[in-house]
């Protein structure tokens, strides 16, 4: 908690509308990882944070504003996590910024992010009407919601899980139950979780259970993700995995950690709650 301690979490900041990369601050992913038995040397999953940024505006070069959405796409193999009220106040501090182009922004965004996360990070700037165009969607996949189960775990349990060694499946399993609260600020974060597998059959109750089990737990979007793949994974013995977090905005930014072990298509199709 210590590298916490100087993060904008939690505190009363002044946002400022003047250009501020020093804004970003990062945190590193090892000690969250080495915590719950992550090999960093050998990780056992690949995949990405995609943020989506609804209040991004900035000036032209007549000085006219301009709004548009913002994707940034952080890799899991990064070295560290960008804070996300520190990202905030960064983006905010482009408002009253002239630009000649979007590609002089994706330029300047790709160029900051990249040096706070410690490995390249990929930026997209949609303007109007482009991101009219975009449909939301639902998670593809049995739901596991409307289960009849019994819910007593007060803190995350992975022993819940079980699966049937016997029985091999392709499966794709999602719940809108997932919430966990801010590792600093104990403030609730909303989400829906999709588990893909192929594997030994994972008990669909048990599986609802563990989900749930986070109700009380706290750390940030991007752990939380791995900590479900990397339980799954290691109780539930599935030969392909890919697990999707997509959480509702918060500050205008939505946070969607994707962790796999085989080669997906990074989609980016946003959930009706979100």
């Amino acid at each position: 908690m210590s590298e916490l301690s100087a993060s904008p979490l939690g505190k009363v900041n002044v946002y400022t509308d003047q250009y501020d990369s020093s804004l970003l601050f990062a945190i590193c992913r090892d000690g969250n990882r080495t915590s719950i038995g992550i090999d960093i040397k050998n990780l056992p999953f690949k995949g990405v944070d995609i943020w989506n940024g609804f209040d991004f505006t900035w000036l032209d070069d007549e000085s006219i504003p301009q709004f548009g959405l913002l994707t940034i796409y952080v890799p899991c193999e990064s070295t560290k996590l960008i804070e996300s009220k520190s990202l905030k106040l960064y983006l905010f501090s482009f408002a009253n910024m002239s630009f000649k182009s979007k590609a002089e922004i994706v330029r300047v965004l790709e160029q900051d992010l990249t040096a706070a996360a410690g490995q390249s990070v990929a930026v997209a700037l949609d303007t109007h009407p482009e991101y009219f165009t975009e449909t939301l969607g639902g998670f593809t996949g049995e739901s596991l919601d409307a289960l009849d189960i019994v819910c007593t775990a007060k803190n995350v349990n992975s022993s819940l899980l079980r699966s049937d060694a016997a029985n091999i499946v392709h499966e794709q399993l999602c719940s809108d139950l997932l919430k966990s609260n801010c590792l600093v600020t104990g403030k609730p974060d909303w989400g829906s979780v999709r588990i893909t597998y192929t594997g030994p059959k994972i008990d669909h109750e048990s599986l609802l259970q563990y989900i749930v089990s986070y109700r009380n737990h706290q750390g940030f979007h991007e752990q939380c993700i791995e900590r479900i793949y990397f339980d799954i994974l290691n109780i539930c013995k599935p030969s392909k995995l890919i697990v999707e977090g997509r959480y509702t905005r918060r500050g205008g930014l939505d946070i969607n950690p994707i962790r796999t072990n085989v080669e997906v298509v990074l989609n980016n199709t946003r959930l009706f709650r979100q």
